[in-house]
């Protein structure tokens, strides 16, 4: 029996320890820019943040699916977020970067035009997305005021960046074995 409670006890402090590693990314967004827009990701789904590699490209997938990338002996799939938002393409540059996000359990790589910097912007700083007939802004979740002036960042939902097909798509493309591995980990092959 008393083993029992020593390990109801230690569950209770790995709780309290993830709890308290959530509470410190709560608010928190990778930003981002394409074209002159500043955008942002919740931290808590970013796992890296690369240059752009090789890219190899798949046929048959929607064109802003670029292809895949193989990151350390993981394939992941790549998207290009200019395409993704209806945005001009133009050629990648020593800026461009890729943010490696778990969606839905998948590794997938959002290309994009430079990484800024990871803002804290409080709930009572955002206000919902404008409302539009379309679906213009399903990927906003919300319009996040900075405290510069009159700067926003228009926060994504990541769980809408992707529909279920989409999402299929890029998990077939994935390494089947595409587990996240620890952050703390430094993402090393086992």
């Amino acid at each position: 029996m008393r083993a029992r409670y020593q390990i109801s006890e230690v569950d209770i402090i790995l709780e309290e320890e993830i709890q308290a590693e959530e509470d410190t990314q709560r608010d928190k967004y990778l930003t981002f820019t394409l074209e002159d827009e500043l955008y942002g990701i919740d931290i808590k789904v970013v796992i890296e943040i690369i240059g752009i590699l090789p890219i190899t490209a798949v046929p048959e997938v929607p064109d802003y699916v670029k292809g895949i990338i193989n990151l350390r002996g993981k394939i992941i799939p790549v998207v290009d977020m200019r395409l993704r938002f209806h945005r001009t393409p133009r050629d990648y540059t020593d800026r461009t970067c890729v943010i490696v996000i778990e969606a839905d359990g998948v590794l997938v790589g959002l290309i994009i035009d430079g990484v800024c910097e990871v803002r804290d912007i409080p709930e009572a700083q955002v206000v919902p997305p404008p409302k539009l007939k379309s679906a213009q802004n399903r990927y906003i979740k919300g319009v996040g005021r900075l405290d510069e002036g009159s700067k926003v960042v228009l926060l994504l939902d990541w769980e809408k960046l992707f529909n279920s097909e989409e999402s299929e798509l890029l998990e077939s493309m994935a390494d089947e074995d595409d587990a996240p591995q620890d952050k703390e980990q430094g993402g090393s092959d086992k």
